[in-house]
Protein backbone atom coordinates (compact mmCIF):
# COMPACT_ATOMS: atom_id res chain seq x y z
CA UNK A 1 0.00 0.00 0.00
CA UNK A 2 1.38 3.54 -0.73
CA UNK A 3 1.90 5.32 2.67
CA UNK A 4 -0.26 8.00 1.59
CA UNK A 5 -3.14 5.80 0.73
CA UNK A 6 -2.93 4.40 4.40
CA UNK A 7 -5.23 5.59 7.19
CA UNK A 8 -3.63 7.39 10.01
CA UNK A 9 -4.42 4.30 12.73
CA UNK A 10 -2.88 1.74 9.99
CA UNK A 11 0.20 3.86 9.89
CA UNK A 12 -0.23 4.14 13.82
CA UNK A 13 0.02 -0.05 13.68
CA UNK A 14 2.56 -0.45 11.31
CA UNK A 15 4.65 1.82 13.08
CA UNK A 16 4.18 -0.34 16.16
CA UNK A 17 5.55 -3.24 14.38
CA UNK A 18 8.21 -1.50 12.75
CA UNK A 19 9.95 -0.43 16.37
CA UNK A 20 9.62 -4.02 17.47
CA UNK A 21 11.45 -5.61 13.62
CA UNK A 22 14.32 -2.44 14.60
CA UNK A 23 14.48 -3.29 18.41
CA UNK A 24 14.69 -7.64 16.94
CA UNK A 25 17.86 -6.09 14.57
CA UNK A 26 19.28 -3.66 17.38
CA UNK A 27 19.40 -6.99 19.89
CA UNK A 28 21.38 -8.68 16.93
CA UNK A 29 24.55 -6.33 17.36
CA UNK A 30 24.80 -5.80 13.31
CA UNK A 31 28.26 -5.07 11.93
CA UNK A 32 27.78 -4.31 8.59
CA UNK A 33 28.85 -1.66 6.10
CA UNK A 34 27.44 -0.50 2.78
CA UNK A 35 29.73 2.49 3.13
CA UNK A 36 32.40 2.54 0.03
CA UNK A 37 32.80 1.02 -3.54
CA UNK A 38 36.11 -1.00 -2.85
CA UNK A 39 36.22 -4.41 -4.25
CA UNK A 40 35.93 -7.62 -2.86
CA UNK A 41 38.25 -10.22 -1.63
CA UNK A 42 37.15 -12.43 -4.61
CA UNK A 43 37.53 -9.90 -6.80
CA UNK A 44 41.04 -8.59 -5.91
CA UNK A 45 41.89 -11.96 -6.20
CA UNK A 46 41.21 -12.54 -9.73
CA UNK A 47 44.19 -10.81 -10.29
CA UNK A 48 45.91 -12.60 -7.90
CA UNK A 49 48.36 -13.68 -11.07
CA UNK A 50 50.27 -10.13 -10.87
CA UNK A 51 52.35 -11.71 -8.14
CA UNK A 52 55.30 -12.95 -10.21
CA UNK A 53 53.94 -13.10 -13.29
CA UNK A 54 57.01 -11.21 -14.80
CA UNK A 55 58.77 -14.40 -14.05
CA UNK A 56 61.90 -12.59 -13.81
CA UNK A 57 61.39 -10.80 -17.53
CA UNK A 58 62.11 -7.24 -16.98
CA UNK A 59 61.75 -5.92 -20.40
CA UNK A 60 59.72 -3.86 -21.85
CA UNK A 61 58.60 -4.44 -25.31
CA UNK A 62 61.25 -1.98 -26.66
CA UNK A 63 63.88 -3.60 -24.83
CA UNK A 64 63.99 -1.06 -21.73
CA UNK A 65 64.67 -2.55 -18.14
CA UNK A 66 61.45 -1.37 -16.19
CA UNK A 67 63.58 -1.58 -12.38
CA UNK A 68 65.54 1.36 -13.76
CA UNK A 69 64.53 5.07 -13.73
CA UNK A 70 62.81 6.95 -16.73
CA UNK A 71 59.65 6.82 -18.63
CA UNK A 72 58.10 9.99 -16.69
CA UNK A 73 54.44 9.07 -19.49
CA UNK A 74 54.64 5.52 -18.83
CA UNK A 75 55.74 2.26 -20.90
CA UNK A 76 54.57 2.53 -24.31
CA UNK A 77 52.68 -0.38 -24.28
CA UNK A 78 50.65 0.36 -21.08
CA UNK A 79 49.90 3.55 -23.10
CA UNK A 80 48.47 1.51 -25.80
CA UNK A 81 46.68 -0.56 -23.39
CA UNK A 82 44.88 1.93 -21.14
CA UNK A 83 44.61 4.63 -24.02
CA UNK A 84 42.19 2.26 -26.10
CA UNK A 85 40.02 2.53 -22.83
CA UNK A 86 39.54 6.17 -22.98
CA UNK A 87 39.80 6.32 -26.47
CA UNK A 88 43.16 7.98 -26.54
CA UNK A 89 46.30 7.41 -28.79
CA UNK A 90 49.63 6.51 -27.03
CA UNK A 91 50.71 10.04 -27.72
CA UNK A 92 47.56 11.23 -25.93
CA UNK A 93 47.82 8.76 -23.24
CA UNK A 94 50.27 9.33 -19.61
CA UNK A 95 50.30 6.21 -17.08
CA UNK A 96 51.12 6.93 -13.63
CA UNK A 97 50.91 4.75 -10.24
CA UNK A 98 47.93 3.49 -8.66
CA UNK A 99 46.13 6.68 -7.99
CA UNK A 100 43.52 8.50 -10.63
CA UNK A 101 42.60 10.23 -7.89
CA UNK A 102 46.59 11.44 -7.45
CA UNK A 103 46.30 12.49 -11.24
CA UNK A 104 43.71 14.71 -10.43
CA UNK A 105 44.96 16.31 -7.93
CA UNK A 106 47.99 17.27 -9.59
CA UNK A 107 46.29 18.22 -12.92
CA UNK A 108 43.85 21.24 -11.05
CA UNK A 109 47.29 21.68 -9.09
CA UNK A 110 49.03 22.34 -12.05
CA UNK A 111 46.61 24.50 -13.57
CA UNK A 112 45.81 26.23 -10.23
CA UNK A 113 48.88 27.57 -9.19
CA UNK A 114 51.33 27.27 -12.49
CA UNK A 115 48.95 27.11 -15.42
CA UNK A 116 48.48 24.85 -18.51
CA UNK A 117 49.66 27.92 -20.59
CA UNK A 118 52.22 29.71 -18.52
CA UNK A 119 51.80 31.72 -15.56
CA UNK A 120 49.18 34.07 -17.08
CA UNK A 121 47.16 30.80 -17.64
CA UNK A 122 47.02 30.00 -14.16
CA UNK A 123 43.63 30.26 -12.37
CA UNK A 124 45.04 31.29 -9.33
CA UNK A 125 45.21 34.72 -10.85
CA UNK A 126 41.30 35.19 -9.98
CA UNK A 127 40.17 35.92 -6.68
CA UNK A 128 37.29 33.23 -7.46
CA UNK A 129 37.74 29.58 -8.85
CA UNK A 130 34.70 27.71 -9.46
CA UNK A 131 33.50 24.32 -11.09
CA UNK A 132 30.47 22.95 -11.91
CA UNK A 133 29.72 20.12 -9.82
CA UNK A 134 26.87 17.89 -10.93
CA UNK A 135 24.84 16.16 -7.91
CA UNK A 136 24.65 13.98 -6.62
CA UNK A 137 28.03 12.95 -7.38
CA UNK A 138 31.77 11.74 -6.13
CA UNK A 139 32.37 13.34 -2.70
CA UNK A 140 36.34 12.66 -3.30
CA UNK A 141 35.87 15.44 -6.30
CA UNK A 142 33.93 17.65 -3.83
CA UNK A 143 37.22 17.41 -1.55
CA UNK A 144 39.65 18.16 -3.85
CA UNK A 145 37.47 21.55 -4.59
CA UNK A 146 36.92 21.83 -1.02
CA UNK A 147 40.49 21.44 0.25
CA UNK A 148 41.96 23.75 -3.23
CA UNK A 149 39.08 26.43 -2.36
CA UNK A 150 37.80 26.02 -5.56
CA UNK A 151 33.67 27.00 -5.09
CA UNK A 152 31.33 24.59 -6.28
CA UNK A 153 28.15 24.87 -7.63
CA UNK A 154 25.55 22.09 -8.24
CA UNK A 155 24.02 21.03 -11.35
CA UNK A 156 21.45 18.77 -11.09
CA UNK A 157 21.87 15.34 -12.99
CA UNK A 158 19.29 13.76 -15.13
CA UNK A 159 19.05 10.50 -16.28
CA UNK A 160 20.94 11.74 -19.88
CA UNK A 161 23.93 13.21 -17.55
CA UNK A 162 24.01 16.73 -16.41
CA UNK A 163 21.34 19.46 -17.13
CA UNK A 164 23.51 20.59 -20.24
CA UNK A 165 21.18 23.64 -20.74
CA UNK A 166 22.06 24.66 -16.86
CA UNK A 167 25.57 23.85 -17.72
CA UNK A 168 26.20 25.72 -20.23
CA UNK A 169 24.06 28.78 -19.66
CA UNK A 170 26.62 29.17 -16.04
CA UNK A 171 29.54 28.64 -17.86
CA UNK A 172 28.41 31.43 -20.42
CA UNK A 173 27.45 33.81 -17.71
CA UNK A 174 30.43 33.30 -15.31
CA UNK A 175 33.96 33.41 -16.40
CA UNK A 176 35.01 32.47 -12.74
CA UNK A 177 33.88 29.04 -14.04
CA UNK A 178 36.96 27.02 -14.40
CA UNK A 179 36.38 23.52 -14.75
CA UNK A 180 33.54 20.47 -14.57
CA UNK A 181 33.52 16.95 -12.79
CA UNK A 182 32.06 13.85 -14.39
CA UNK A 183 32.05 10.50 -14.10
CA UNK A 184 30.31 9.56 -17.13
CA UNK A 185 29.85 6.02 -17.27
CA UNK A 186 27.78 4.58 -14.43
CA UNK A 187 27.94 7.66 -12.50
CA UNK A 188 28.74 7.92 -8.81
CA UNK A 189 26.62 7.25 -7.47
CA UNK A 190 23.44 6.99 -10.00
CA UNK A 191 25.11 4.59 -11.99
CA UNK A 192 23.76 7.02 -14.98
CA UNK A 193 25.28 7.05 -18.53
CA UNK A 194 26.01 10.08 -20.45
CA UNK A 195 24.04 10.42 -23.41
CA UNK A 196 25.26 10.91 -27.02
CA UNK A 197 24.15 14.80 -26.64
CA UNK A 198 25.21 14.88 -23.87
CA UNK A 199 29.09 13.61 -24.41
CA UNK A 200 29.12 16.31 -27.36
CA UNK A 201 27.55 19.17 -25.79
CA UNK A 202 30.31 18.56 -22.93
CA UNK A 203 33.34 18.49 -25.64
CA UNK A 204 32.11 21.77 -26.61
CA UNK A 205 32.10 23.19 -23.23
CA UNK A 206 36.17 24.84 -23.78
CA UNK A 207 34.90 26.44 -26.77
CA UNK A 208 31.70 28.38 -24.55
CA UNK A 209 33.45 29.07 -21.52
CA UNK A 210 36.81 31.09 -20.54
CA UNK A 211 39.97 30.52 -21.18
CA UNK A 212 41.68 27.53 -19.40
CA UNK A 213 38.26 25.80 -18.90
CA UNK A 214 38.51 22.21 -17.83
CA UNK A 215 36.78 19.06 -18.70
CA UNK A 216 37.90 16.81 -15.96
CA UNK A 217 36.51 13.38 -16.83
CA UNK A 218 36.57 10.43 -14.97
CA UNK A 219 35.96 7.80 -16.63
CA UNK A 220 36.10 5.27 -13.37
CA UNK A 221 33.87 2.85 -14.43
CA UNK A 222 34.66 2.80 -18.28
CA UNK A 223 34.75 -1.15 -18.07
CA UNK A 224 32.68 -1.93 -15.26
CA UNK A 225 29.46 -3.28 -16.98
CA UNK A 226 27.01 -5.89 -14.69
CA UNK A 227 24.97 -6.77 -18.03
CA UNK A 228 25.93 -7.54 -21.96
CA UNK A 229 23.26 -4.84 -22.69
CA UNK A 230 24.84 -1.95 -20.81
CA UNK A 231 24.64 1.28 -22.63
CA UNK A 232 28.07 2.25 -23.73
CA UNK A 233 29.30 5.52 -23.73
CA UNK A 234 30.39 7.80 -26.35
CA UNK A 235 34.21 9.07 -27.09
CA UNK A 236 34.72 12.37 -25.94
CA UNK A 237 37.82 12.26 -27.61
CA UNK A 238 36.05 11.48 -30.19
CA UNK A 239 33.89 14.05 -29.97
CA UNK A 240 36.86 16.65 -28.90
CA UNK A 241 38.55 15.83 -32.16
CA UNK A 242 35.10 16.78 -34.02
CA UNK A 243 35.04 20.46 -32.32
CA UNK A 244 39.06 20.97 -31.61
CA UNK A 245 38.49 20.86 -27.80
CA UNK A 246 41.30 18.90 -26.76
CA UNK A 247 42.88 20.38 -24.96
CA UNK A 248 39.75 21.66 -22.82
CA UNK A 249 39.44 18.03 -21.57
CA UNK A 250 41.35 15.59 -19.11
CA UNK A 251 40.28 11.99 -18.88
CA UNK A 252 41.15 9.90 -16.07
CA UNK A 253 41.01 6.23 -15.27
CA UNK A 254 42.92 3.32 -13.51
CA UNK A 255 42.56 -0.28 -12.60
CA UNK A 256 41.89 0.22 -8.91
CA UNK A 257 38.46 -1.79 -9.71
CA UNK A 258 40.40 -4.29 -11.66
CA UNK A 259 43.04 -5.12 -10.70
CA UNK A 260 44.53 -4.65 -7.21
CA UNK A 261 42.65 -1.65 -5.99
CA UNK A 262 45.77 -0.58 -3.55
CA UNK A 263 48.35 -1.59 -5.76
CA UNK A 264 46.98 -0.60 -9.80
CA UNK A 265 47.70 1.66 -12.42
CA UNK A 266 46.24 5.43 -13.44
CA UNK A 267 45.91 6.99 -16.49
CA UNK A 268 45.35 10.39 -18.02
CA UNK A 269 43.83 10.42 -21.68
CA UNK A 270 44.52 14.70 -23.38
CA UNK A 271 45.85 16.25 -26.14
CA UNK A 272 49.66 16.24 -26.70
CA UNK A 273 49.91 19.55 -25.75
CA UNK A 274 48.43 19.36 -22.66
CA UNK A 275 50.64 16.00 -21.67
CA UNK A 276 53.67 17.93 -22.73
CA UNK A 277 53.39 20.46 -20.30
CA UNK A 278 51.94 18.33 -17.47
CA UNK A 279 55.20 15.82 -17.84
CA UNK A 280 57.61 18.93 -17.23
CA UNK A 281 55.46 19.80 -14.33
CA UNK A 282 55.34 16.37 -12.83
CA UNK A 283 59.81 15.85 -14.23
CA UNK A 284 60.09 18.46 -10.90
CA UNK A 285 58.33 15.34 -8.57
CA UNK A 286 59.48 12.16 -10.06
CA UNK A 287 61.95 10.72 -12.18
CA UNK A 288 59.27 8.17 -13.41
CA UNK A 289 56.06 5.89 -12.24
CA UNK A 290 56.37 1.96 -10.94
CA UNK A 291 57.27 0.62 -14.39
CA UNK A 292 57.04 -2.69 -12.99
CA UNK A 293 53.91 -2.76 -11.80
CA UNK A 294 52.71 -1.24 -14.92
CA UNK A 295 54.56 -3.87 -16.81
CA UNK A 296 52.58 -6.83 -14.42
CA UNK A 297 49.39 -5.32 -16.01
CA UNK A 298 50.28 -5.44 -19.29
CA UNK A 299 51.34 -8.70 -18.84
CA UNK A 300 47.77 -10.29 -17.30
CA UNK A 301 45.34 -7.98 -18.72
CA UNK A 302 47.08 -8.18 -22.31
CA UNK A 303 44.35 -5.88 -24.53
CA UNK A 304 41.36 -5.12 -24.86
CA UNK A 305 39.55 -8.67 -25.54
CA UNK A 306 41.30 -10.03 -22.72
CA UNK A 307 40.37 -6.79 -19.96
CA UNK A 308 36.69 -7.86 -21.11
CA UNK A 309 36.99 -10.63 -20.29
CA UNK A 310 38.38 -10.11 -17.14
CA UNK A 311 35.99 -7.85 -16.20
CA UNK A 312 33.58 -10.43 -16.73
CA UNK A 313 34.68 -12.19 -14.02
CA UNK A 314 33.87 -9.34 -11.96
CA UNK A 315 30.52 -8.62 -13.06
CA UNK A 316 29.42 -12.64 -12.09
CA UNK A 317 30.57 -11.99 -8.53
CA UNK A 318 29.17 -8.87 -7.80
CA UNK A 319 26.07 -8.90 -10.03
CA UNK A 320 24.38 -10.92 -7.27
CA UNK A 321 24.91 -8.57 -4.78
CA UNK A 322 23.31 -5.23 -6.89
CA UNK A 323 20.50 -8.13 -8.15
CA UNK A 324 19.71 -8.90 -4.19
CA UNK A 325 19.90 -4.76 -2.87
CA UNK A 326 17.56 -4.41 -5.72
CA UNK A 327 15.35 -7.11 -4.85
CA UNK A 328 14.98 -6.05 -1.27
CA UNK A 329 13.93 -2.74 -1.92
CA UNK A 330 11.16 -3.67 -4.87
CA UNK A 331 9.84 -6.44 -2.05
CA UNK A 332 9.71 -3.98 0.84
CA UNK A 333 9.21 -0.30 -0.87
CA UNK A 334 8.06 -1.40 -4.28
CA UNK A 335 4.81 0.76 -4.67
CA UNK A 336 5.09 2.68 -1.36
CA UNK A 337 5.78 5.65 -1.98
CA UNK A 338 8.42 5.82 0.96
CA UNK A 339 12.04 6.12 -1.60
CA UNK A 340 13.20 5.85 -4.89
CA UNK A 341 16.20 4.43 -6.53
CA UNK A 342 18.43 3.54 -9.16
CA UNK A 343 18.67 0.41 -11.10
CA UNK A 344 22.34 0.99 -12.77
CA UNK A 345 23.58 -1.27 -15.56
CA UNK A 346 26.96 -1.18 -14.60
CA UNK A 347 29.27 0.35 -12.07
CA UNK A 348 29.94 0.58 -8.10
CA UNK A 349 26.38 1.90 -6.60
CA UNK A 350 22.88 2.12 -6.33
CA UNK A 351 21.34 5.94 -5.33
CA UNK A 352 18.62 5.85 -3.08
CA UNK A 353 16.50 9.26 -2.45
CA UNK A 354 14.42 8.90 0.57
CA UNK A 355 11.06 11.20 1.01
CA UNK A 356 12.58 14.81 1.44
CA UNK A 357 14.19 15.72 4.88
CA UNK A 358 14.61 12.06 5.78
CA UNK A 359 18.33 10.63 4.55
CA UNK A 360 20.10 11.66 7.66
CA UNK A 361 17.37 10.50 10.10
CA UNK A 362 17.76 6.97 8.17
CA UNK A 363 21.54 6.57 8.24
CA UNK A 364 21.12 7.90 12.04
CA UNK A 365 18.80 4.59 12.22
CA UNK A 366 21.00 2.30 10.98
CA UNK A 367 23.96 3.38 12.50
CA UNK A 368 22.50 2.58 15.44
CA UNK A 369 22.03 -0.78 15.41
CA UNK A 370 24.87 -1.41 13.59
CA UNK A 371 24.50 -0.90 9.37
CA UNK A 372 26.89 1.97 8.60
CA UNK A 373 25.93 3.79 5.63
CA UNK A 374 28.00 6.38 3.57
CA UNK A 375 26.96 10.06 5.45
CA UNK A 376 23.86 11.97 4.50
CA UNK A 377 25.14 14.94 1.94
CA UNK A 378 28.23 13.47 1.23
CA UNK A 379 27.43 13.06 -2.73
CA UNK A 380 26.88 16.59 -2.32
CA UNK A 381 29.57 19.70 -2.63
CA UNK A 382 30.01 20.72 1.15
CA UNK A 383 28.27 17.93 2.29
CA UNK A 384 24.82 19.28 1.99
CA UNK A 385 21.91 18.15 0.28
CA UNK A 386 19.78 20.77 1.14
CA UNK A 387 16.42 18.20 0.05
CA UNK A 388 18.18 15.85 2.36
CA UNK A 389 16.82 12.49 0.57
CA UNK A 390 19.98 11.15 -0.93
CA UNK A 391 21.49 8.17 0.10
CA UNK A 392 24.89 6.10 -1.49
CA UNK A 393 23.91 2.32 -1.19
CA UNK A 394 27.75 0.56 -1.79
CA UNK A 395 26.91 -3.57 -2.09
CA UNK A 396 30.19 -5.02 -3.57
CA UNK A 397 32.92 -5.36 -0.59
CA UNK A 398 30.41 -7.42 1.95
CA UNK A 399 29.66 -10.99 0.90
CA UNK A 400 26.23 -12.02 -0.41
CA UNK A 401 24.58 -13.14 2.55
CA UNK A 402 25.50 -9.58 4.76
CA UNK A 403 24.61 -7.57 1.64
CA UNK A 404 20.98 -9.23 1.92
CA UNK A 405 20.88 -8.16 5.60
CA UNK A 406 22.05 -5.25 5.22
CA UNK A 407 19.42 -4.58 2.88
CA UNK A 408 16.68 -5.28 4.69
CA UNK A 409 17.76 -3.73 7.79
CA UNK A 410 17.85 -0.75 5.33
CA UNK A 411 14.44 -0.92 4.23
CA UNK A 412 13.05 -0.96 8.06
CA UNK A 413 15.15 2.26 8.92
CA UNK A 414 13.53 4.04 5.54
CA UNK A 415 9.98 2.75 6.62
CA UNK A 416 10.77 3.82 9.80
CA UNK A 417 11.65 7.23 9.44
CA UNK A 418 9.06 7.71 6.62
CA UNK A 419 6.01 6.39 8.76
CA UNK A 420 6.57 8.42 11.88
CA UNK A 421 7.19 11.70 9.22
CA UNK A 422 3.92 11.09 7.53
CA UNK A 423 2.07 10.30 11.01
CA UNK A 424 3.69 13.89 11.98
CA UNK A 425 2.60 15.64 8.88
CA UNK A 426 -1.07 14.36 9.64
CA UNK A 427 -1.04 15.91 13.29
Amino acid sequence: MHIEQASKQELKDLLADLYEEYDKLAELKLALDLTRGKPGAEQVALSDALDGILAGDFRAADGSDVRNYGGIDGLPEAKALFGSVLGTSPEETLVGGNSSLSLMYQVIDFAMNEGLRGEDSAWALNDTVKFLCPVPGYDRHFSICEYMHIEMLAVPMLDSGPDMDQAEAMVKADPDIKGIWCVPRFGNPTGSVYSDDTVERIARLPQIASDNFLVLWDNAYAVHSLYDDAPELASIAGYCRKHDTMDGVFQFGSTSKITFAGAGVAFIGSSERNLSTLKAHLAFQTIGPDKVNQLRHVRLLKDPETLAAHMAKHAALIRPRFEAVLEVLAKELGDTGMGEWTEPKGGYFISFDTRPGLAQEVVDLAGNIGVKLTPAGATFPYGRDEANRNIRLAPTFPSLEDVRASAKAFTVCVKLATVKQELAGRG
